[in-house]
């Protein structure tokens, strides 16, 4: 069938996950949950339902458009595009996936370039992109595609990679997908937190909240959290710097809680000047029970050297253990080049679960 023959039809958000429209929103998750088992082969990139409904809205930060395509009435193929609305303004990221039995008709092409034009019409002329790949290839062997930082690489004969390349876009980055089992972890972190330790207890004190962070540190978390646009590696990738507010935090807070996350927040604060030195954030859901995800860690470039990542990250791995027994590993994603972060995982015993190209089309 010719790709312009698909009929590309948008997702409408329900208002609800049991509301009476919700039917769509309903199937469509359906088709993404084969989708990531198709690829991933277990549920721990899934995103629950709730969490869906809510990162799939727009926001004062972000519109978010999501597309299907129906082959003899089922969904078979899906595409979403995110647009930023107060930073990267030039920017677009979208994606598309296809059921592994519905490739190689056109309907890939069709919506990417459905994706596109829209990306056009709203002045978007930078475009990103992402592929998934287990860890079933040897990520120091031959056969790989690997982006201009030289660093890590994904399987060039991938239909992802094929995909990406035929459409114009370009390798810039690749991140480790990494895994860590709370089975063999707690026995490591007291010696990590001992060795840690020596280098920091006399100028920093380690703090810790859950979901909301306390009035006296909002401020000087929006500006750490402003500086992971800024001093996190980005390979080629064009981002603009990020501008944070104590009301851009409250919006992301409140955001994690509507998506059914709890968020465990730990920071290193130095003791001489007051300022918030680190932070990282672990999140768990009721829909996900057996599972933590990693997500933003940062550490002020001038409060480097001390060992501050680590010693947030254990702290956090703990409250971890102690609250959410039924947890069974975390998952985390770090930029390939990121030596220093990826060293702090490998030493609390994260191991490589699969790579995500980060792909990029500029005029």
């Amino acid at each position: 069938m010719n790709a312009a023959a698909y009929v590309i039809e948008p997702l409408v958000l329900p208002d609800a996950i049991d509301s009476p429209e919700a039917g769509e929103f309903l199937e469509f998750g359906a088709l993404s949950d084969a989708l990531v088992l198709g690829t991933w082969g277990n549920a721990d990139r899934l995103a629950p339902l709730a969490t869906r409904l809510q990162y799939w809205r727009d926001s004062p930060y972000a519109q978010v458009r999501l597309f299907f395509v129906r082959l003899r009435g089922r969904m078979v193929a899906r595409s979403w595009i995110r647009m930023g609305v107060q930073e990267n303004l030039q920017t677009a990221l979208l994606h598309v996936t296809v059921l592994k039995e519905f490739r190689g008709l056109g309907i890939g092409q069709a919506l990417l370039g459905h994706a596109e034009q829209l990306a056009a019409s709203h002045g978007r002329t930078i475009l990103q992109t992402f592929t998934e790949h287990p860890a079933d290839f040897d990520a120091d062997g031959s056969g790989l595609l690997r982006p201009a930082t030289g660093t890590g690489g994904v399987p060039a004969d991938a239909d992802g990679v094929r995909f990406a390349l035929q459409a114009g876009y370009r390798l810039e980055q690749v991140e480790r997908f990494s895994a860590l089992s709370l089975l063999t972890a707690d026995s490591k972190l007291s010696a990590l937190e001992s060795e840690a330790g020596k280098k920091a207890a006399q100028q920093y004190e380690l703090l810790h909240w859950t979901d909301r962070c306390p009035e006296e540190y909002a401020e000087q978390l929006a500006v750490l959290m402003s500086r992971m646009s800024t001093d996190t590696p980005a390979g080629g990738l064009n981002y603009d710097e990020e501008t944070w507010d104590v009301s851009r935090v409250r919006h992301v807070e409140k955001t994690w809680k509507k998506a059914g996350l709890n968020s465990l927040v730990a920071a290193a604060r130095h003791r001489s000047t007051g300022e918030l030195a680190a932070y990282t954030v672990l999140q768990v859901s009721d829909g996900k029970p057996w599972l933590a995800n990693q997500d933003d860690t940062l550490v002020a470039r001038h409060h480097r050297g001390h060992r501050l990542g680590m010693l947030v990250k254990i702290l956090n791995i703990r409250r971890l253990l102690a609250g959410y027994p039924e947890v069974e590993r975390i998952i985390t994603f770090n930029a390939a080049e990121n030596d220093h972060m990826l060293s702090i995982n490998v030493a609390l015993g994260f191991r490589p679960a699969g790579y995500d190209g980060e792909w990029q089309k500029t005029p």
